[in-house]
């Protein structure tokens, strides 16, 4: 917010007032309150929430007599934003919006310093025009900068340059910190952070080198690079993460930290010989943009109260399973931040620690050295416990030791990959854990997958007759009968304004495919299973019944499926049914 005298902010206040944007009897008491503090009256205001800076911006603009431009939402071209370099953008905090006639329209937040708007001028060597816009929506255009890759293509001229000069296969060694390749792999990093991609792909071709991210779980191709730049890209990645530079022809595994976007992100590094060359995957664990908390992931209603019912009991295990990336960790780390206190002794056997919590005892495996799953329980065991979480079950002898731990007063979360909850407990069979131990040890199993959220710019469509088929079919049984069961129903399935079932079409939800949201979506909710393994449950698994049988009565006790749940996102206009079907096809 800019400097503004105090006769300026009493005029917007006033403003604001009129206007009915804030209680006149309010202000009066704010206004006894910075009398004491000699706080500013609008730094005040907005510190108690009772305005924010769209709304104290738009009334500053219009008591000085300047324009004011609302930058919510708005996309400005690249070529326009590269008017003004990023560096110089944030440091200003002044975005471009727009050349007309040779002179570049900027937004800022004081438009009244002359001397920032003649030095910024000068610097673009263009006449500008400057215009009013609050820090939030000048920071939502400094976001859209993530699609600057001019530093990379100048990386790779000058790369290219430099190979040029030197003997015909000779390979680069050693690369400075301030390199132009040091340079674009931040920027390829930075782009992937500020994109909330997961994964970072970079693929040798034949003639060139591919960079993709995962983003929201799907794969998107951001650039093509020249062959040239991949033995310098490499050797820069496996120097930060201390591998063998002159190593191609096996697998090497690293990690390193870097700052991106404003914050410290951990990165896990996988090199691997491929046939033109060897591919990198750069997964990208940033813990301060991930939810840990399972009703904001998504887990809801019945599901939600199965879990936490789970973890109250003061010994047992909680499974989780599904496929890779189905978000089974962060699961665990939510179920742990919620079970955490000073009354308890939390340790954790993870191969990696990805997230590093206060007050949890982490123990990260280390094969080579002989710390395995396996070996590191038996030790965790022994520094008095009471809660254990093994970041996966991958043999026998883990699965015992668990079932063990579990047995002598401990309780246990862990995960597993199998397609739904109730192949967890096939899965334990399979691994030679007796049947009874199975039945004894387990609370709550979980079955979870992920799909993408619609944007928050949508369309709001009527189903057609195969979606309303599908919809009737997979909950038709769950979907309140009458409008007066929607309210309960609805609290307890955890989903608010269900439609009532038996309809001919009902409202869905579809994205408006833009840059920013790909088809339509930005970010993930999960879709959960999960069952109480009660007294019906124990006897099917001492039975050794099959995945199918175990789910079938589940469902009879009021399990909500994956598949449901997906359904149930549709129709509260969390996803789509294409994306439900996307990753919940196979399941009934």
């Amino acid at each position: 917010m800019a400097l503004l005298s105090k006769e300026t902010q009493e005029k917007v206040v006033q403003l604001l007032v009129s206007e009915g944007l804030v209680d006149s009897d309010a202000v009066k008491n704010v206004e006894m309150e910075v009398v004491k503090t000699k706080q500013p009256i609008l730094s005040a205001l907005i510190a108690k929430k009772m305005i924010n800076d769209d709304m104290t911006a738009r009334a500053t603009a219009e008591v000085i007599g300047v324009p004011y431009v609302s930058l919510k939402n708005v996309r400005i071209e690249q070529e326009i934003l590269l008017n003004i370099p990023q560096e110089v953008a944030e440091r200003t905090v002044t975005v471009p919006l727009g050349e007309k006639n040779g002179r570049l329209t900027v937004a800022t937040l004081d438009v009244t310093n002359i001397q920032a708007a003649d030095y910024l001028s000068t610097l673009i060597k263009k006449p500008i025009r400057t215009v009013m816009a609050s820090e939030s929506g000048i920071r939502a255009v400094l976001a859209q900068y993530k699609d600057d890759f001019t530093t990379v293509k100048k990386a790779v001229k000058q790369s290219n340059e430099e190979i040029e000069t030197k003997t015909q296969g000779s390979d680069v060694k050693t690369i400075t910190q301030d390199s132009p390749i040091s340079k674009a792999l931040t920027t390829i990093l930075d782009y992937a952070a500020k994109s909330k991609a997961s994964d970072v792909h970079i693929e040798p071709l034949e003639k060139s080198l591919v960079i993709r991210c995962r983003i929201d779980g799907v794969l998107r191709q951001v650039m093509e690079l020249p062959k040239s730049i991949e033995p310098a890209l490499v050797s820069r990645i496996k120097i930060l993460s201390n591998l063998k530079i002159d190593e191609h022809r096996i697998p090497q595994d690293g990690q390193f930290t870097v700052a991106v976007a404003g914050k410290e992100i951990d990165l896990r590094i996988a090199i691997s010989p491929v046939v033109w060359g060897e591919q990198v995957v750069i997964r990208l664990l940033d813990k301060t943009g991930t939810v840990m908390d399972v009703a904001k992931m998504g887990m809801t209603g019945r599901a939600l109260r199965s879990v936490l019912s789970g973890i109250s009991k003061p010994n047992g295990m909680i499974l989780t399973s599904g496929p890779t990336g189905s978000g089974k960790s962060t699961t665990l780390y939510a179920l742990i931040r919620q079970v955490k206190s000073e009354a308890i002794n939390i340790v954790t056997l993870e191969d990696p620690v990805e997230y590093k919590m206060d007050g949890v005892n982490q123990i990260q495996v280390n094969v080579d050295a002989g710390l395995t799953f396996a070996s590191g329980l038996r030790s965790i065991l022994r520094q008095d416990p009471d809660v254990v979480m093994v970041g996966e079950i991958r043999d026998g002898e883990t699965a015992g030791l668990a079932v063990q731990a579990a047995l002598t007063g401990h309780l246990v979360f862990s995960t597993l990959h199998t397609n739904s909850a109730a192949g967890i407990l096939p899965r334990l069979l399979d691994m030679g854990i007796e049947p009874f131990l199975i039945a004894s040890t387990l609370n709550t199993v979980i079955g979870q997958r992920l799909v993408r959220r619609v944007a928050e710019k949508r369309d709001i469509y009527s189903s057609n007759e195969t979606e309303t088929q599908e919809i009737n079919s997979v909950v038709g049984n769950l979907l309140p009968k009458t409008m007066d069961e929607v309210g309960a129903i609805g609290e307890d399935l955890g989903y608010s304004g269900l439609p009532v079932a038996g309809q001919n079409s009902y409202k869905l939800v579809s994205g408006i495919d833009t840059k920013e949201t790909p088809g339509g979506y930005s970010g993930r909710a999960g879709l959960y299973e999960a069952i109480d393994v009660d007294e019906d449950i124990q006897q099917l698994i001492i039975k050794k019944a099959t995945s199918a049988e175990i789910m079938r009565v589940a469902k009879e006790k009021g399990t909500v499926t994956m598949r449901q749940d997906g359904v149930l996102k549709a129709l509260s206009g969390i996803t789509t049914l294409k994306e439900v079907d996307r990753v919940a096809s196979d399941l009934a």
